[in-house]
């Protein structure tokens, strides 16, 4: 039998490479087809990233905002997993390798995600906690706690620089854990270190740009700016970091910032291995692909989620869930339209808006093409982020404990757990 009648009796095969969101949702959907779903991840679960900051924050648990990959994939009854980090991906010979493993592939989804972009500002790398993994979240909680443990037994003219926080960068993500970290600073811990005074703790917020949020409406940034001022928040606008090293934060045109803990979230770009994999590499470290997310040359791969870059009106697609799932479905579609003999059609994205959360009882939300803050904005905020969490006893644990914390002004992990690097 020649190699084109083997290769049209066997069952294809679609290798998705990441188990975030686009590559989870990618395999829900392929899941239950015609083809073999094989889904790679070096780690055995996924994780929830929109609330990782709550980790970071001692509001959650991190088993809270993580599920096992393989309990979803026992449902799929034409898919499996492999934990294995992907070192290689020929696109000559159709295979994906790592681990010590070869996956040969009919149709391909590249899904890896994204790592935290430095901008390659001098000692942001070295010095600065990310905020890309359940690791990072638990690493810097560690830290943060750690820092009280310390400042505690040391003489009050000593604890300035210990217990400055600086979080660079004024998106979602660095409102949301401003808010939440001077919350978890000025409560819970204020009352687990009564010898450390409220006048030694320091929250910094730095952001390059003229505003916060800068996805969203002038309006809500302006409220968001408001609100985390009222929360004891040092903003600073308009304040773009030029060096941070193990001592201070350095500001173009400004006096260092003393500080012992910076917390990167200004920025992410594609993940690295795909430049290490052969494919072509754009802007922000993501790879260029076509209106239909396949890669230039090859119909048979697609990128999805934060990996890919593609433009629509003008501007990149942000680096967001929303997009990452809608992106999957698409490439989904379109494997199933190929397998039928159709031709793949374009990716629209449609805006479902965007919410971010200021700390207790406040959010910014812009959906449905309408404006809204504080308590409602907050309500809406909680109930997304609830219904998108995968399994239900994610979802009880994350409501119990955000009652918990709503009712009673306390967060119950406040712990300091054994985690590779600082802390």
């Amino acid at each position: 039998m020649d190699m084109a009648a083997d290769r049209e009796q066997r069952v294809p095969r679609v290798v998705i490479v990441g188990a975030g969101f686009a590559g989870l949702w990618a395999a829900r959907e392929l899941g239950r087809g015609p083809a073999e779903v094989v889904l790679v991840d070096r780690q055995n679960h996924h994780t929830f990233l929109p609330l990782l900051y709550q980790v970071a924050t001692a509001e959650l648990e991190p088993e809270e905002i993580a599920y096992p990959i393989r309990s979803i994939v026992r449902r799929l009854p034409r898919a499996r997993f492999v934990m294995a980090e992907v070192q290689a991906v020929d696109l000559e010979a159709r295979r994906v390798t790592g681990d010590g493993l070869t996956l040969p592939y009919d149709y391909l989804v590249l899904a890896a995600g994204s790592a935290p972009h430095f901008f390659d500002i001098p000692g942001a790398a070295e010095h600065a906690f990310p905020l890309k993994s359940l690791e990072d979240a638990v690493r810097l909680r560690n830290h943060v706690l750690w820092c009280f443990e310390r400042a505690a037994r040391e003489p009050q003219e000593a604890r300035h620089r210990r217990l400055t926080f600086v979080i660079i960068g004024g998106g979602p993500t660095g409102v949301e854990f401003a808010g939440a970290l001077a919350e978890l600073l000025r409560g819970p811990v204020a009352a687990d270190y009564p010898m450390v005074r409220a006048g030694d703790v320091r929250v910094v917020l730095l952001e390059a740009t003229d505003r916060l949020l800068p996805g969203l409406p002038d309006r809500l940034g302006a409220y968001a700016l408001a609100r985390l001022r009222g929360m004891g928040i040092d903003v600073r606008l308009g304040a773009p970091v030029s060096e941070v090293t193990a001592e201070a934060v350095r500001v173009r045109g400004g006096e260092p910032l003393a500080a012992e803990t910076v917390v990167w979230t200004a920025g992410v770009r594609g993940a690295p291995a795909a430049g290490r994999w052969g494919l072509p590499v754009g802007r922000g470290g993501r790879v260029p692909v076509l209106p239909t997310l396949q890669v230039p040359g090859h119909p048979d791969v697609y990128v999805a989620g934060d990996l890919a870059y593609l433009e629509e009106g003008g501007r990149p697609l942000p680096m967001i869930a929303p997009v990452a799932i809608q992106q999957a479905r698409c490439a989904a579609r379109n494997i199933r339209r190929q397998l039928a003999g159709k031709a793949a059609v374009p990716f629209r994205y449609q805006d479902p808006g965007m919410l971010a959360t200021i700390g207790r009882g406040a959010a910014v939300a812009h959906v449905w093409g309408k404006q809204m803050t504080g308590f409602p904005a907050w309500v809406l905020w909680l109930g997304v982020h609830l219904v998108n969490l995968i399994g239900f006893r994610n979802r009880l644990l994350v409501l119990v404990n955000w009652a918990w914390d709503y009712l009673f002004y306390e967060r119950a992990v406040r712990l300091i757990l054994p985690s590779p690097g600082r802390g």
